[in-house]
């Protein structure tokens, strides 16, 4: 069991000595809970640090894997169903011709909407990040402090990063694990940075409601802010390599 950050750098320094090191579990999380194995950690889904005041995260160095930072509906009252009338299309998934509108978003480039004609993409302004159609800048945004508050309720703690090459697939999968970084400190203009460069997405994911008395209306099932596993970092003002 490790306690300090001197406890995991001493480990982890053990553990890249391993070299590779096959997967204690298929999928995605595997890495996380092989680190957390081999660190003596035991898995929990306790919102909480993993040891000491810090955070355990891992990535796969080769992997284009998405992670949601956090989900937040667009302002103002009613942007979804805005939304989902004006740009959404009807779905086989329900049977009424009400909308649905499912896109991933960028700030990079417009994304085509289904066959409705329209594209959207995200634009950033000085107050908040909004969406634009070929029609122009909607007045559908997030403001800076929604963001910020939800970016700092959800990494409220100091983090140790681990990253780690891999090979093979599922249950045959092997991590060899490298180098590891202290980051902290949520940094606003890094997280437009990257929004602006198109390497953080907006999955905009609402759809309707199947039954009952609120049948055929809008329900989001949450927007999500997402980066690739290795771009993560990048979000944060302090960034020291440890190991």
């Amino acid at each position: 069991m490790i306690y300090t950050l001197d406890d995991f750098i001493r480990e982890y320094t053990n553990i890249v000595n391993l070299g590779w090191v096959k997967t204690h579990r298929s999928g995605p999380t595997g890495i996380g809970k092989t680190l957390e194995d081999l660190l003596g950690i035991q898995e929990n889904n306790i919102d909480g640090p993993d040891f000491g005041d810090y955070e355990l995260k891992s990535c796969r160095i080769n992997s284009n894997s998405m992670l949601t930072m956090f989900t937040r509906a667009p302002e103002p009252g009613g942007a979804n169903t805005y939304l989902r009338l004006k740009y959404g299309y009807s779905s086989g998934a329900y049977n009424n011709d009400e909308k649905v509108l499912h896109a991933t978003l960028s700030a990079d480039r417009f994304t085509s909407i289904a066959d409705t004609g329209h594209r959207l993409k995200i634009t950033c302004l000085e107050d908040g990040i909004y969406i634009e159609s070929e029609e122009g800048i909607e007045n559908i945004y997030w403001s800076r402090t929604a963001l910020k508050s939800c970016f700092e309720k959800k990494y409220k703690n100091k983090f140790v990063y681990a990253k780690a090459d891999s090979r093979g697939e599922g249950a045959l999968e092997e991590f060899r694990f490298r180098d590891a970084y202290e980051v902290s400190g949520f940094n606003y203009d890094s997280f437009i940075a990257l929004l602006e460069a198109g390497k953080i997405y907006v999955d905009l994911r609402i759809g309707q409601y199947h039954s009952g008395s609120n049948a055929g209306k809008t329900h989001d099932h949450g927007t999500g802010f997402r980066i690739r596993e290795y771009d993560q970092p990048f979000l944060f003002t302090n960034n020291l390599r440890i190991v």
